[in-house]
């Protein structure tokens, strides 16, 4: 899935270099594209660099950002009076979606908008046809990029958009005497028709309206990145929560680039709110330099009072402090601003403090926050002669508009509808909250802590030279000891005199090891070593037979004789098992249990079960890894409207219920230790959590009502629910697949808890959750920096994070992950290896953080946390295993105290779906090859090895089983891997290993001025880290600096084109189907009680209680879209950006 996906960027960037040298297509007409990504699609970087492109030609381009429906789009696109749709849709359903747009904009009269596309491969040679066909009017394709150039394309689609959508005003005339909020086309071709001639429209519209209806007007003037995007979208929100039954019109104006005439019209991504039929959006470029408006707005602004809005907001463009030309357009007027701007004599410039009715001082969480309220109301008196004034009285306000339901937006959003009411004579006015109840930052990491990174490396380096001593002194000592034991009796006085006090310098602990290191490396060269867990012994075979009837050391230890030597390697390497882990984290490698991952993810739960039940047949431990369609990835239900209809069970597995999870798992014993479940899922990741949970529990009760002869109480419970009612049951859609025994499908459609008696359900529930092993991905903080799957506000959605880890402890659920801190999505978006590891580190290190500030003990979350890392074939991916052990366990025991539970970092590799080229696929198993072993010799924990064919299509069975062989043949033929640490003792491992290590520490301290993960993340630094390095090597790529074969090197005699799969995997329309009975039958059959649990959901938010707890419950009745829509409803809707 992710290999399809992020081989996008090489497509599209291919002739990078060569790009400036081709000409740029100039249009002649004001062209105007809206560009996005489809809906549950968080690809953006291509669109991303397309629209900058189209800008720099000349076009004003509205950016709607990622996971865009189809309605939204076109909405957009006939609000803006656009010439042009561009669209990027790599997760599959990119059929019904291109279609249904099409055919929207037909159905709602703008069918002269042309729709533009791409997907990378996704998008077949014989799919596009079809879509040309349909009225699509070009979808590129990756060999158009290799032909065409990047803006040879851009030329291509510019110039087919290159026409008026309207003539003059004399051609609207008609649609002056029909406008109305509903009828966005006319005000959107009216207010086109303005900016083209401005006279003539005057003069043809005021025949028409002799009278313009006075409307009050919000005027939002403020400094770039002040926020007025962001408080626009909040205020509208609570505008439309306040008055249900009135209408929102606006205007909001961004810059045009005097080089180019091109605009980005960028505030629409930033709004949430606007989605709505009573909302009416239009956004202008000032087509002229050094203005905040547009010359245009006067005429606009009539349009929409004619249109019978019954407040308009007009925003002006950031340029500067702004200047005072919004307050001849405005009723009232906010004037928004951060504390940033500098000594407190530079409020003296703003012209704005002297006339504006209300001043929003936006990002209070900021350092100097308060300093700056204060200087503002003193230099508001001042300009306004109000020195008796009370800072109570003034109209200035803290805000934090980012925040979800912010206390000082509120006040803000009162005082403004107050005002505007008392200026117009508009019934606007709302209830106003205390002043007291001023915006407070939410903050996840408390504002003392946000150095925890630099420290960290501080107490690294500082180990390391500790390290660095000891060892020294080491050799000091034995070379004492050996000169003593060679000197004559009675001349070795003063020799053993100073090896007592060179003694004392020597760490005890590092003395007794070199004391009894021949001991222990005699018990590793012994045919068995036995060491205890948790008070059972354990023995282990030291030593495997080659075919030559050599004995292989499973553990090859040192040679070293020097204790110099000895201390700097037990004290930065050591034997696996032993701190500081760089080796691994066991002794030895768990009989039987080989690395290997099994990955599916397709169709419906029984499709994705039985491909589950295929890969590990005959495997020992079944070690399943579900990737879950987009639909699921974004928390929402499966749908009959096309754009979601498409994406049903593509890319992934469709799963919306307990009983999707239920028959997604079956026939795998989720309670058995050599059961292991990973999930590759993050915003809705507590809901799926839920699901997965439940059913285990429901597993573990189907095996004891079996045992007790239950089954015919299972019957009726489901006959009264289901039968009785005309209700359909739930079951498993297609026969079972070799292997599967019929474990978990007895209670499809029932749970537990109404079988058995509530003691008997509550003791096998602990017992199961108890017992369950796996992970859930559930990493929010890299899906902000590169992923973009992120559903609820940043802050809610850590919240919901430390809830699980919370709910983990109390229930003792020691064997499950609740996060699996990922670098591999960093990676596949672009970032090098040491930015991966670094950037996946911090926040690992940044959830610590967290949950210490959350009152929890390291020593209970800490073993819940995994990572996961993506392997590709740069040198620093062959100890990228060795440094993340290295670093974690340092900074876990020298930092935080922790236990060696604590210490020992687990992590998953997946090999790099960036290194899966669409050209040559066969080649792609080579790459695949190498970089398994790579994870295989670093002790990985566990390993999945992509198929190599994901460059192009779903994998196949075919494809799979070969991606599954090589691990296999690494693990069971390869006669080096029956010893377990190979890199232990390489000149070359260890300079890297040092290398990698501070590479990553600076990096830590680079986070850290930028106030720690969280502070870097505002102010995108890890996504530009990323994007930066993409382009790198993309631009290497292309010169042929970086060579890869088959693809700029090596090339077949054809050139080696893009490969058309020879089998595609798409859902089929019965499982779509499928799921949507399942949805309707869980709203049908569970009405009452799902209402009722959604409210328990929401009780628990507003009230600070656990969430997770009342999702465990609540998963029972509700589907993934009911209880994603009701977290909204509590916690806000991510924001998206740039």
């Amino acid at each position: 899935m992710h290999a399809t996906v992020l081989n996008i960027l090489p497509l599209l960037l291919d002739r990078f270099s060569s790009m400036k040298k081709e000409t740029v297509y100039t249009p002649r007409e004001k062209v105007r594209i809206v560009t996005a990504a489809s809906l549950f699609d968080g690809h953006d970087a291509a669109i991303n660099i397309m629209r900058r492109i189209m800008q720099r030609s000349g076009c004003e381009v509205i950016h709607l950002g990622h996971d865009r429906s189809v309605d939204e789009v076109v909405n957009c696109a006939i609000q803006e009076d656009a010439q042009a749709i561009a669209m990027t849709s790599y997760q599959g359903g990119h059929m019904e979606y291109f279609k249904y747009m099409k055919d929207l904009l037909d159905e709602r009269g703008a069918g002269h908008i042309r729709i533009f596309g791409g997907g990378g491969g996704t998008i077949l040679p014989n799919e596009i046809k079809e879509l040309h066909e349909h009225g699509i009017e070009r979808i590129y394709h990756p060999d158009d990029g290799r032909s065409m150039g990047l803006q040879g394309m851009i030329n291509d689609l510019v110039q087919r958009s290159d026409f008026k959508t309207v003539e003059s005003a004399e051609s609207v005339a008609q649609e002056f005497q029909t406008l109305n909020p509903e009828n966005i086309q006319s005000i959107a071709r009216c207010i086109t028709a303005a900016e083209l001639d401005p006279e003539g429209f005057r003069s043809a519209f005021r025949s028409v309206h002799k009278e313009i209806p006075a409307v009050p007007v919000l005027g939002i003037t403020g400094t770039g990145g002040a926020g007025k995007s962001s408080m626009v979208d909040e205020l509208v929100r609570r505008f439309l929560a306040a008055f249900p039954d009135k209408r929102i019109g606006i205007i909001s104006v961004d810059p045009s680039k005097r080089k180019t005439g091109g605009a980005l019209l960028g505030d629409r991504i930033r709004m949430n709110a606007i989605n709505s039929e009573r909302v009416y959006m239009r956004s202008l470029a000032t087509r002229q330099s050094n203005l905040a408006l547009s010359k245009h707005v006067s005429e606009g602004l009539d349009v929409l009072r004619v249109s019978g809005f019954d407040l308009i907001i007009l925003e002006t463009s950031g340029i500067g402090q702004s200047d005072t030309e919004i307050m001849d357009h405005s009723d009232v007027a906010l004037y928004i601003m951060t504390p940033e701007f500098g000594a407190a004599t530079q409020l003296e410039k703003i012209d704005m403090l002297d006339f504006a009715d209300v001043v929003a001082i936006n990002k209070t969480d900021k350092r100097g926050a308060l300093d700056a309220i204060r200087d503002v109301r003193k230099q508001f008196k001042r300009n306004h002669d109000l020195w008796d004034a009370s800072d109570a009285d003034l109209p200035i306000v803290g805000t934090i508009a980012s925040q979800f339901n912010d206390p000082g937006t509120n006040q803000l959003f009162g005082m403004l509808m107050n005002l505007l009411t008392e200026r117009t004579q508009v019934s606007l006015s709302v209830d106003v909250p205390s002043v007291a109840n001023l915006s407070e930052k939410v903050f996840v990491i408390p504002p003392k802590r946000t150095r925890y990174l630099s420290e960290i490396a501080e107490q690294i380096r500082h180990y390391n030279e500790w390290v660095k001593r000891q060892a020294e002194v080491a050799g000091q000592l034995q070379a004492l000891k050996t000169a003593s034991s060679l000197l004559d009796e009675g001349t070795d006085a003063s020799v053993a005199t100073k090896a007592k006090e060179v003694q004392l310098e020597l760490d005890p602990k590092v003395l007794e090891w070199l004391e009894q290191w021949p001991e222990l490396r005699g018990r590793y060269e012994a045919d068995v070593y036995t060491y205890e867990v948790r008070g059972r012994a354990i023995h282990v075979d030291t030593h495997s037979k080659s075919l030559s009837h050599l004995n292989i050391p499973k553990i090859a230890t040192p040679s070293l004789s020097g204790w110099k030597d000895l201390t700097n390697w037990a004290l930065q390497e050591n034997l696996p098992g032993y701190f500081p882990y760089t080796a691994g984290i066991y002794p030895f490698k768990r009989q039987g249990e080989d690395p290997a991952r099994m990955f599916a993810g397709e169709g419906g739960p029984e499709r994705t079960n039985k491909r589950f039940h295929y890969v590990s047949q005959g495997m020992p431990a079944k070690r399943l890894s579900t990737a879950f369609d987009s639909v699921t990835l974004y928390g929402r239900d499966p749908h009959r409207r096309p754009d979601i209809f498409g994406k049903v069970g593509n890319s992934g597995v469709s799963v919306c219920s307990l009983d999707d999870a239920k028959k997604l798992y079956s026939g795998f014993d989720l309670c058995d230790p050599s059961t292991s479940v990973s999930m590759t899922i993050n915003g809705p990741a507590p809901i799926m959590l839920a699901f997965f949970l439940n059913a285990a529990v429901d597993q573990h009760c189907e095996k004891y009502i079996r045992e007790h002869g239950l089954e015919t109480k299972v019957e009726n419970v489901l006959r009264s629910k289901w039968d009785e009612k005309g209700l359909e049951r739930p079951i498993y859609a297609t026969a079972l697949p070799e292997g599967h025994n019929g474990l978990g499908l007895l209670l499809l459609g029932c749970t537990g808890d109404e079988i058995l008696p509530s003691e008997t359900y509550q003791k096998l529930k602990e017992e199961a959750l108890k017992q369950v092993r796996g992970t859930v991905q559930a990493d929010i903080l890299k899906e902000d920096q590169a992923q973009n799957t992120c559903i609820f506000s940043t802050e809610f959605a850590l919240r919901l994070m430390g809830d699980v880890q919370e709910s983990f402890i109390q229930r003792s659920i020691r064997n499950f992950y609740s996060v699996s801190i990922s670098g591999y999505h960093i990676a596949e978006a672009g970032a090098n290896p040491i930015t991966q590891l670094a950037f996946t580190l911090s926040n690992g290190f940044t959830y610590v953080e967290y949950y210490l500030s959350r009152g929890m003990d390291l020593n209970e979350f800490g073993p819940n946390l995994s990572f996961f890392f993506s392997n590709g074939i740069d040198p620093e991916y062959a100890v990228i295993g060795r440094v993340a052990r290295r670093i974690w366990s340092k900074a876990m025991r020298e930092k935080y105290g922790g236990s060696s539970n604590a210490q020992k970092l687990k992590y998953h590799i997946q090999t790099s779906g960036r290194s899966l080229h669409a050209q040559e696929i066969d080649f792609n198993d080579i790459r695949t090859t190498l970089q398994a072993l790579y994870a295989i010799y670093d002790n990985c924990n566990s390993l999945h090895t992509n198929a190599y064919d994901e460059a192009i299509t779903t994998p196949t069975e075919h494809s799979v089983r070969r991606a599954m062989a090589i691990q296999l043949i690494i693990n069971k033929e390869l006669g080096l891997t029956k010893n377990e640490n190979p890199l232990q003792g390489s000149f070359i491992i260890e300079a890297l290993t040092e290398l990698v290590e501070e590479a990553v520490l600076l990096e830590f301290d680079r986070i850290t001025e930028r106030g720690g993960v969280i502070g870097a993340m505002e102010t995108m630094y890890q996504r530009s880290r990323i994007q930066e390095e993409s382009l790198h090597y993309e631009t290497l790529k292309h010169t042929g600096e970086f060579p890869i074969i088959g693809v700029n090197t090596f090339l077949a005699k054809n050139g080696s084109p893009t490969l058309t799969p020879g089998e595609v995997i798409r859902a089929e329309t019965g499982e779509k189907e499928s799921q949507l009975a399942q949805v309707e039958r869980m709203h049908s059959g569970y009405a009452k009680e799902s209402a009722q649990a959604i409210e328990r959901v929401k009780k628990a938010a507003v009230s600070g209680e656990n969430v997770f707890e009342s999702l465990l419950e609540s998963a029972k009745y509700c589907t993934l879209g009911q209880l994603s829509e009701a977290l909204f409803e509590v916690g806000g809707a991510y924001r998206r950006n740039m």
